[in-house]
């Protein structure tokens, strides 16, 4: 069985093999809701920085628009959806993250379920970045343009019917009903992840997870 250190150990070797950067590396971990990206991605942080490459993290999640603006727009049901998130916003920061020293970035808190701005700090010394998100390959305007930014893009594949029974067992874990864990996962999270899955650009590497 393969596990989430199994697999950042392979990314790992991978971000060791990359030339010296002007900058620093970011390296894009893609993957659909419950694919394991979180955990992939903690796991990756602590074997680069185990191995002697400081590293820092950022997700994608941090911008996801504030629950009042989703609610204004007839968005909260869709929360999650490329549509949902702050492009402009996380696309300055990838942005800035390859020219400037020290760049602070906001989080996201799954159980209040908002972003929380200014609470992650990349520094000088890192000289690689793990980004991990849903879309950051996704083939659509705005989206798209994200690619020119990884040095190394690396996608997790699991298969859907793995992925259903994550989901509704992550909804079930907040406490949701089993019919409402079903509705949550099928109305919104399965769509979400056959999009990526099946709109994304290619990556440089796909791991089963």
């Amino acid at each position: 069985m393969t596990t989430p250190s199994d697999i950042a150990a392979q990314i790992a070797d991978r971000v060791e093999a990359l030339p010296r950067p002007q900058r620093r590396h970011l390296v894009a971990l893609i993957g659909p809701p419950a694919s394991g990206k979180t955990t992939v991605a903690d796991a990756l942080l602590n074997e680069l920085n185990a191995r002697g490459v400081p590293t820092g993290l950022i997700a994608m999640d941090g911008f996801h628009l504030d629950n009042s603006i989703l609610d204004a727009r007839g968005l909260r049901a869709r929360k999650g959806a490329p549509e949902t998130f702050d492009l402009a916003g996380f696309a300055s920061l990838l942005a800035r993250l390859t020219v400037e020293d020290e760049v602070i970035a906001p989080t996201f808190d799954r159980v209040r379920d908002a972003s929380i701005g200014s609470s992650r700090v990349v520094s000088k010394d890192m000289s690689t970045v793990i980004v991990e998100g849903n879309y950051l390959l996704l083939d659509a305007p705005g989206w798209r343009d994200l690619a020119k930014h990884w040095t190394l893009s690396v996608m997790l594949a699991v298969p859907m019917d793995a992925l259903e029974k994550r989901l509704m067992q992550r909804w079930r874990d907040f406490g949701f009903s089993e019919a409402d864990a079903r509705a949550k996962a099928l109305g919104n999270d399965i769509p979400n992840a056959r999009r990526v899955l099946e709109q994304s650009l290619p990556a440089d590497v796909t791991l089963s997870n």
